[in-house]
C-alpha cells in the first residue's frame, strides 16, 4: 500500500477511534450517536432480517438503474449539445445552474406521473446524475484535439463510428470523473427520494428507525450505505488510475 493510502487509512481509523470514545465517555450523547462498534452489531444483528434484504436488494438495483441511465444517455445527450453550438448556448444557463434547485421538488409531479414506487426513485436518481455526466461530457470534448476530427474526416468515418471509435476512447480520460458523480448523485436521489416517495428501501427504514428514535438501527444502516459508497467510489478511482495511466502511456 502507498504511502497515501497508509495515511488515508490512519485518519479513518483515528477519527473512528475517537468517535467511539466520544461516545462511549458521554461526550457525545446516545440518543443522538451510537458508538461505531454498536453501529456494526447493529447492522450485523439486520442481516439476518428478511426485510433486510428485501429492502437494500430493492434500493441498490434502483440505484444501478438510475446509473446506467445518468450515464448512457447523459453521455449521448452530451455529445449531442457538443455537436450543436446554438442549442448548447441555450442549455449553458440551464446546466449551470442545475443543482442550485433542488430536484425533489419535482417529486409531486413524478409520483402523477410514475405513481408511489421503483419508477418514481430511479427517475429522481437519474434526475440527479444526468446533468452531472452532460457536463462531464461537454468538458471532456472540448479537450479533444481537432486533429482527431480531420483524422476521422480523412478515413470517412460517419458521426456515429466518430463518436464511438475516436471521442470516446479520447475522452474517457475526463468522463470518468463526470461517471463518479453520476454514481454519487444517483446514490443521493434515489435513497432521498425513498424518505418521502416509497414503500420500500433503505431510505424508507431510515426513516422509521428516525421517527421511532431506534438510533442503533438507523446508524447501522448509515453505516452499510457509507461501505457500499466508499466501495464503489474506491473501485472507479483505481479504474480512473489505470485509465490515466494507459492514455498518458500511449
Amino acid at each position: 500500500m502507498k504511502h497515501a493510502g497508509l495515511w488515508r487509512l490512519a485518519i479513518v481509523a483515528g477519527a473512528v477511534l475517537a468517535l467511539e470514545l466520544a461516545c462511549r465517555g458521554g461526550i457525545i450523547n446516545r440518543i443522538t450517536m451510537v458508538p461505531p462498534s454498536e453501529m456494526a452489531v447493529a447492522l450485523a444483528r439486520m442481516s439476518g432480517d428478511a426485510w433486510f434484504w428485501s429492502d437494500a436488494g430493492s434500493t441498490f438495483r434502483n440505484i444501478g438503474v438510475a446509473i446506467v441511465l445518468s450515464i448512457v444517455p447523459g453521455f449521448l445527450i452530451g455529445l449531442a449539445i457538443h455537436e450543436l453550438p446554438r442549442l448548447r448556448r441555450v442549455l449553458n444557463p440551464v446546466l449551470l445552474s442545475w443543482y442550485s434547485v433542488p430536484t425533489f421538488v419535482f417529486y409531486p409531479l413524478l409520483i402523477v406521473i410514475f405513481g408511489i414506487g421503483q419508477a418514481s426513485l430511479i427517475v429522481m436518481g437519474a434526475m440527479f446524475g444526468i446533468v452531472a455526466m452532460i457536463s462531464a461530457t461537454l468538458a471532456s470534448m472540448d479537450r479533444i484535439p481537432q486533429v482527431y476530427g480531420k483524422a476521422a474526416r480523412a478515413i470517412r468515418l460517419s458521426r456515429w463510428q466518430t463518436a464511438l471509435r475516436i471521442r470516446l476512447p479520447a475522452a474517457m480520460p475526463h468522463l470518468i470523473t463526470g461517471i463518479r458523480l453520476a454514481v454519487a448523485y444517483s446514490f443521493i436521489g434515489v435513497i432521498a427520494g425513498e424518505f418521502i416517495i416509497s414503500t420500500a428501501g433503505l431510505g424508507r427504514r431510515l426513516t422509521l428507525a428516525y421517527n421511532s428514535f431506534d438510533t442503533a438501527t438507523m446508524y447501522g444502516l448509515i453505516l452499510l450505505i457509507f461501505i457500499v459508497v466508499a466501495m464503489v467510489n474506491g473501485l472507479l478511482q483505481r479504474w480512473e488510475a489505470r485509465v490515466h495511466r494507459r492514455w498518458y502511456r500511449a
